[in-house]
């Protein structure tokens, strides 16, 4: 099965640690995150992996052939020459997914003890064209989902910006754990080029296409793109890995 992780991020959020080394490199009790998100795949069946890279892409590379591989297939989408944030990053690596089979997409600082067959599961049963995995936590950016557990809206809490599938459309406002499931069709739909982000797309795409939500309140999750919560992380990494 496929998956793609993304970890082309200059890990702004990260800085001092993102100065030397990729955020994909930092440490949790000595593990790399990168590594952490590859066996979390790799355990739930996922033996053909693509990973984005861009800032310090060559350690990243480095790193991945000094551990063989994991035992996987492993490729790269190279973003060296420029950043293309979510959407763009998928979008560039549409030539890895040529099976027209469904795959998972998840975020290098998230870390998490989500189960992926059981969101895989409930993105194949519902038919959808993405699947984000979601949550009920504070942040900044909502996604709204109607009762049928469909995108409808989102909201930037710090700016007031807003952004609605339909005129004053309303629902349960839920956080992006960066972990979701995409149908390959998707890449049909995505008429955007150069820099642009997933989300952007999902709400064009939403008046007419199945974007749902897989809400996992009970998962262990924290992001971990910044020093606080990669600290609070060491005390979690037992319980994921």
């Amino acid at each position: 099965m496929k998956a793609m992780i993304f970890s082309a991020g200059l890990g702004t959020r990260l800085s001092p640690v993102t100065r030397s080394t990729p955020k994909a490199l930092a440490k949790i009790n000595g593990i790399h995150l990168l590594e952490i998100v590859i066996k979390k795949l790799v355990r739930f069946g996922y033996d053909d992996l693509i990973i984005n890279v861009h800032h310090f892409a060559d350690e990243i590379e480095a790193f991945i052939t000094s551990k063989r591989k994991f035992g996987v297939n492993i490729s790269f989408s190279d973003e060296r020459a420029q950043l293309l944030d979510t959407g763009g990053g998928l979008k560039h690596a549409s030539w890895f997914f040529n099976d027209s089979k469904p795959f998972i997409v998840h975020n290098v600082d998230i870390l998490s003890n989500i189960d992926l067959k059981s969101l895989m599961d409930h993105h194949l049963r519902s038919k959808a064209l993405a699947t984000l995995a979601v949550r009920t936590r504070n942040t900044s950016r909502l996604l709204f989902f109607n009762k049928d557990n469909l995108l409808c809206g989102w909201e930037n809490i710090k700016t007031g910006e807003r952004k609605n599938v339909y005129e004053n459309s309303t629902g349960m406002p839920y956080a992006f754990s960066g972990i979701q499931v995409i149908d390959p069709s998707v890449f049909q739909l995505i008429d955007d080029v150069g820099m642009f982000g997933i989300i952007d797309v999902y709400l064009r795409l939403a008046k007419n296409h199945r974007i749902g939500a897989y809400v996992h309140d009970k998962d262990i999750w924290l992001d971990v793109g910044n020093p606080e919560n990669l600290k609070d992380a060491e005390k979690l990494l037992g319980k994921i890995l």
